[in-house]
């Protein structure tokens, strides 16, 4: 039986994928924002081929291209700035689509407009989810009580549906500190996305729209709470025996409050659907974020969950074709990232020969396969 009734948890890069996703197969679905305004979180993001390839069936491909800012390759350096290894992602992704950086701003923006002929509800958040065997009984924040034929959880590595429905296992601590961030310049007239590697650190510079950079500074060890009061200045110390075009990028940074601290946290249980209630991007995989994928992995997954919705003659039937067809490439991005992950945390002379010597072979053998469909 089609469904008739759909609740998306979450209004971000999966969530706002699938309702534009479910409205193109003819359905009406219902999407909820705990937030009470459609800004998003974060700085910037890559939006990687395999995610543009889906952007472009769901009719926002060029706004997001044109939003944005086309890279072609992407290096690793020592801290200096000195290249390790290049890749050229024109080659890597040939025939796919573009590798487009771009303000998460502007992203969510686009995504909005796409998904507009949803009924999009900011300020709402689930309270309570009750299985019945006519649907998935569900107490908003609002007060209202509605019954739903299925319920998507696309709210993220903290995931309220997870904890609700699926799993109370909280997401786990994955070892590093993140720092984000967006300046007004291109240092050194920056084209390339790049990693500079350090001793347990690394800074991670990608150029987006309007000239701007993102840039994320990363380190691992224990998990600390970084208070917003002169955090500009405390991440420019820790930093401060990067290269100059780290040191351009963080001198062109005003204010504290413009840079977001967070820790980075894996699910690490991969259990995605109970029931009606399925999960789809973060809230489902949220793993180590060093391959980039976390946004087109939730894109990929609306759109294949949309598929499966409009193909299969029963929630059920279509809930179990999702699963089956996302869990092998999840769990290679999952196994990928977490292996580049730890490849960082080898010592610097041992890392950075590693690189040398086969770093642009790790990188094919890592996205090749992201290469072909969903």
């Amino acid at each position: 039986m089609r469904p008739e009734r759909i609740l998306i948890v979450g209004g971000g890069i999966g969530g706002l994928s699938l309702a534009a996703a479910l409205r193109r197969y003819g359905f009406a679905p219902e999407l909820i924002e705990r937030s009470r305004s459609w800004r998003a979180v974060g700085a910037g993001i890559a939006v990687q081929p395999n995610g543009i390839r889906i952007l472009r069936e769901l009719g926002v491909g060029d706004a997001i291209e044109r939003a944005g800012t086309v890279i072609c390759h992407w290096d690793f350096c020592d801290d200096q700035g000195e290249a390790l290894c290049e890749t050229d992602l024109e080659a890597l992704w040939a025939g796919v689509g573009p590798f487009i950086g771009i303000a998460r701003g502007r992203l969510q923006r686009a995504l909005v407009d796409a998904a507009a002929s949803a009924a999009l509800r900011a300020g709402t958040s689930v309270t309570a989810l009750t299985q019945q065997a006519d649907g998935v009984r569900v107490e908003l924040s609002d007060g209202s009580v509605g019954i739903y034929d299925l319920v998507v959880g696309a709210d993220g590595t903290g995931s309220t549906v997870r904890t609700l429905a699926i799993d109370e296992t909280p997401p786990a601590y994955g070892g590093q500190m993140v720092w984000r961030s967006l300046a007004p310049i291109r240092p050194r007239g920056l084209t390339r996305l790049q990693f500079l590697l350090g001793d347990g650190c690394f800074f991670g510079l990608c150029p987006v729209g309007d000239g701007h950079t993102y840039g994320f500074g990363n380190v691992a060890g224990p998990r600390f709470r970084d208070e917003a009061v002169g955090r500009l200045a405390r991440l420019r110390e820790r930093f401060a025996h990067f290269g100059p075009v780290v040191e351009e990028y963080l001198a062109a940074l005003e204010s504290d409050d413009r840079i977001h601290c967070s820790a980075i946290e894996w699910v690490e249980q991969e259990c995605w659907r109970s029931g009606r209630v399925v999960l789809i991007g973060d809230a489902a995989h949220a793993s180590s974020p060093m391959m980039g994928q976390g946004g087109s992995l939730a894109v990929e997954d609306a759109w294949v969950l949309a598929e499966a919705l409009h193909s299969s003659d029963s929630v059920e039937r279509a809930l179990d074709a999702y699963v089956v067809r996302r869990e092998p490439r999840v769990r290679w991005v999952r196994q990928e990232s977490q292996a580049a992950d730890e490849s960082l945390r080898l010592p610097v002379a041992a890392r950075n020969a590693a690189l040398r010597s086969r770093g642009a072979d790790m990188m094919e053998h890592r996205f090749r396969p992201l290469t072909a469909p969903a």
